[in-house]
């Protein structure tokens, strides 16, 4: 059994895993209501909450199986992520690793997103190869998982993820941390065609990404508008602004998926919650006959099972801990 931990940010989770038979439990402590009153993640406030969590979470998973007999490998994330909080996990798994003598292996955070559509299928490789799409607060990525689970990236963002856009969009309405979620409550009430915001990168040559001017786009717009027209289509500027985002997503995954053969597509990290991008992934997968692998919503967020997941399939890509010398590297990338 494999004993998965993450805490690259503002969650602590940890998660049991059976390579045979799959997940055994997860125990995950979130933080976005301690971050909220700040307007973002506060670093030094998220490793203490960690600090006070994760023994608490230990004996949650203790209390419905003996791990320390029955956990033969320890994988937590090592990067990207928080220095502070990437340290408290790293710890924790080195010092359990001591005390049950196990290997501890690193795990690549955004590697663990990519493979978490797969987590509960079984003799995934006929899917291969795949083109994941992972959208989250920090990172925009297209990639491409080969037969051999290499990954290679085929576009990226150029400035602002689209998680940070919509966040970023968010507050300039006047909607508190974390924003993105309960813009797309209220967008559901708009029109999504009422404005044109810009859709960056239109051409299939131009494979990347770019947020930046659609926030600014909305900055702008605002400025020009009177508080009661703003007021009278509120519904409708987080409809259209959510949509300009939703709609480059799909459309350069589209064009990705002119570039090569494919046999899925896949749709990973914490805005892939976003039930509009679901909706439009899946509208424009059934279109060409193609698979659509959405990461389960539990999984789109951080979680320790992608992270004990992806050190079993994804083996040749771990961190050893050798000689007890594995470190965090907060700027590990995907590629």
């Amino acid at each position: 059994m494999i004993l998965g931990i993450e805490s690259s940010c503002d969650e602590f989770s940890i998660s049991l895993y059976r390579p045979e038979t799959g997940i055994v439990g997860e125990w995950t402590h979130s933080q976005i209501i301690k971050h909220a009153e700040y307007g973002g993640v506060v670093p030094d406030l998220a490793v203490v909450e960690h600090l006070n969590n994760f023994i608490p979470l230990l004996n949650l998973a203790r209390s419905n199986i003996n791990i320390s007999r029955e956990v033969k490998k320890i994988a937590v994330t090592c990067g990207p992520g928080l220095v502070g909080s990437l340290g408290v996990g790293l710890s924790v798994a080195k010092t359990l690793g001591m005390l049950w003598s196990v290997p501890v292996f690193g795990v690549n955070h955004l590697r663990g997103h990519a493979f978490s559509p797969f987590i509960d299928i079984k003799d995934w490789d006929t899917l291969l190869p795949h083109l994941g799409l992972l959208v989250s607060g920090g990172n925009t990525i297209l990639f491409c998982l080969d037969e051999k689970r290499e990954i290679s990236i085929l576009a990226r963002t150029v400035d602002d993820a689209v998680g940070e856009a919509l966040d970023k969009g968010a507050k300039l309405m006047g909607i508190p941390y974390p924003g993105g979620a309960e813009m797309e409550r209220l967008a559901k009430n708009g029109d999504r065609s009422f404005y044109d915001f810009p859709k960056a990168f239109p051409k299939k040559s131009d494979m990347k990404f770019s947020f930046s001017g659609l926030k600014t786009s909305l900055l702008y717009r605002l400025q020009k508008m009177a508080e009661d027209e703003i007021s009278e289509n509120y519904a409708n500027l987080l409809a259209s602004y959510q949509w300009a985002a939703v709609q480059q997503l799909v459309r350069k995954t589209s064009q990705a998926l002119e570039l090569r053969e494919f046999r899925s597509v896949g749709l990973s990290g914490g805005v892939a919650n976003n039930q509009l991008l679901r909706d439009q992934m899946t509208l424009m997968a059934n279109d060409i006959g193609m698979p659509l692998l959405s990461a389960k919503p539990k999984y789109t967020g951080d979680n320790a099972t992608m992270i004990a997941f992806a050190s079993h399939v994804d083996s040749s890509n771990l961190f050893a801990n050798e000689e007890n010398y594995l470190t965090f590297i907060p700027s590990l990338r995907l590629d």
